[in-house]
């Protein structure tokens, strides 16, 4: 999903990244408003979660793998405003640390992924999350289903379509598979959305409407569980190509990417280590204790300017 250097067109990537700056101090606005000092760990937790859950590719079909992209996740979580800014700081890290995702199109990866990405996969949630029942009624849990689809979709959708925009030639027959290819990975996420979204409310009843004072229980969970994912889960995640790879090596795009940076720790790898296994665990491990600061640094600096 995470669109390289290259790709785009510089008027296309140009264009999203003035357009992401402003979009993205109007949401941090926006969460700082509605922003409690108490849910700082919070936000580096599940920040840290949805990073590992990242890292960890599963096949789709045809060669092609998809991986959890959370930010329905985190809007159902954190809020949607909270889980714009979450994904923004995760999106960051990952082209800068990781060269995963262009450093020229974080721009267009934060507008399809964190912004309207995220607020796609909030809205069934706001139109039919609220009904009785808690989470355990039918139109909740549709709700939340539908919203990591969505999610999903539209990311993907935007993507293509910028792809498109930049002149990149895709016959009728790829944009089909290509389409169908992300509905997959797109029911896929909203089943895990809500199996996770289950699992903590089976740890912790209420979770998603608790005070963040009172999740401790489920914290503790979500901070096991990334830091599985990061140390074993790599170790079983596919290494095929994801949506945009694939689609790339179709449409002879593949040998347009461009990295413009390199660093220790490039293809979620520590690139001085000689054994498999440390060298994914260890950029794993990094990565999480990266997003968990960042989140950390933005959580306090949102609560401080909130105070003043």
């Amino acid at each position: 999903m995470h669109i390289p250097d290259g790709f785009l067109a510089t008027p296309v990537w140009a264009t999203l990244d003035a357009a992401a700056i402003p979009a993205t101090g109007f949401i941090v606005r926006r969460a700082q408003r509605e922003f409690d000092e108490a849910r700082i760990p919070l936000l580096g937790v599940m920040g840290a979660f949805v990073f590992a859950a990242q890292m960890i590719n599963f096949p789709v079909g045809i060669g092609t793998t998809g991986h959890l992209v959370g930010g329905a996740l985190l809007a159902f979580t954190l809020g949607p405003a909270a889980a714009s800014v979450v994904m923004a700081a995760i999106l960051t890290i990952q082209a800068l640390v990781f060269q995963d995702g262009g450093i020229l199109a974080l721009g267009p990866n934060v507008v399809n992924m964190a912004i309207l990405g995220v607020l796609a996969g909030y809205l069934p949630f706001y139109l039919w999350g609220g009904g009785p029942g808690g989470l355990n009624g039918r139109r909740r849990k549709f709700a939340i289903f539908a919203g990591g689809t969505l999610s999903v979709l539209v990311s993907a959708v935007l993507a293509l379509s910028e792809l498109m925009i930049s002149g990149v030639k895709m016959p009728a027959s790829v944009l089909s598979v290509s389409l169908a290819l992300f509905l997959v990975s797109g029911l896929l996420e909203g089943a895990i959305t809500l199996a996770v979204i289950q699992a903590l409310e089976s740890i912790q009843p209420g979770f998603i409407r608790r005070p963040a004072a009172g999740r401790s229980y489920a914290l503790g969970a979500v901070s096991i569980g990334a830091v599985l994912l990061a140390a074993v889960g790599v170790l079983f995640a596919s290494t095929a190509p994801d949506g945009i790879e694939k689609l790339s090596q179709q449409t002879g795009i593949a040998s347009q990417a461009r990295t413009l940076i390199s660093t220790p720790l490039s293809g979620y790898e520590v690139t001085f280590l000689h054994s498999s296994w440390l060298s994914k665990t260890g950029a794993g491990l990094a990565g999480l204790a990266l997003i968990y600061a960042a989140c950390l640094v933005i959580g306090r600096a949102v609560a401080r300017n909130r105070s003043v």
